[in-house]
């Protein structure tokens, strides 16, 4: 099975060389690279033009700063595999753990794959109390709309099959994404799974960038997607 990795970035000048590396080393033998830089201002964008451009196939760039829902909708448009699956720059996630992620959907059991990360024996990165409470909160909140019962709706770590993936239309160009997603895909009664992932999660010294704001836009997006679509 053919992978397409999909790569949005802004402003990880520190990370993405590593993690350029490490997706080109996860063990999957047919997958191909799509980063989509969003306008980065930091140095990145020239380093992905420069002496990265040979570790990835499509280099996609935003002539603006749109937010991590639309680099996602843009690096959707261009994958060609099978399945596709969301990494993050930051090196959060583990590359080496797609074959845990697409199990599911190679097995032909799932159209979707959420990578939790608060479910499993992997190791996790222990971090802030209330950002983990708010990701617990919000996940409650839309499962109760969804009908679903995920531990972790607001992970990074999501994998589609690439048919599914590119017939939904992708409105929201921020973290409001995940509850969107989340929403669309259970109108739809997908098959979706959830497996453990490992998690070494950034400060926000590191570069973390979501916050509150975000949280808040959650909410907003788990009722309109829910309730008046």
């Amino acid at each position: 099975m053919k992978l397409s990795i999909v790569i949005p970035c802004y402003n990880e000048k520190a990370t993405i060389a590593g993690i350029l590396d490490a997706v080109r080393a996860a063990p999957w033998p047919d997958k191909e690279i799509i980063v989509v830089d969003d306008f980065s201002t930091d140095g990145t964008r020239e380093l992905l033009q420069g002496e990265l451009r040979a570790k990835l196939d499509r280099l996609l760039l935003h002539p603006e700063n749109r937010g991590k829902g639309a680099a996602l909708r843009t690096g959707f448009g261009a994958a060609t595999g099978e399945a596709v699956i969301v990494q993050d720059a930051d090196l959060e996630y583990d590359p080496n753990e797609y074959g845990r992620m697409l199990q599911p959907i190679v097995d032909g059991r799932a159209d979707v794959v959420y990578g939790s990360r608060f479910m499993g024996a992997a190791p996790h990165r222990v971090l802030y109390f209330w950002h983990r409470m708010g990701n617990g909160l919000l996940t409650v909140f839309s499962n109760m709309f969804t009908n679903l019962n995920l531990t972790d709706m607001e992970t990074g770590y999501k994998a589609f099959r690439r048919e599914l993936i590119q017939s939904i239309e992708i409105e929201e160009a921020r973290f409001g994404f995940e509850p969107e997603i989340t929403a669309k895909l259970a109108r739809r009664r997908c098959r979706i799974y959830e497996v453990g992932i490992s998690y070494y999660g950034r400060t926000y010294a590191e570069g973390k960038k979501i916050n509150y704001k975000d949280g808040l836009r959650a909410i907003y997006c788990i009722l309109k997607y829910n309730l008046f679509r």
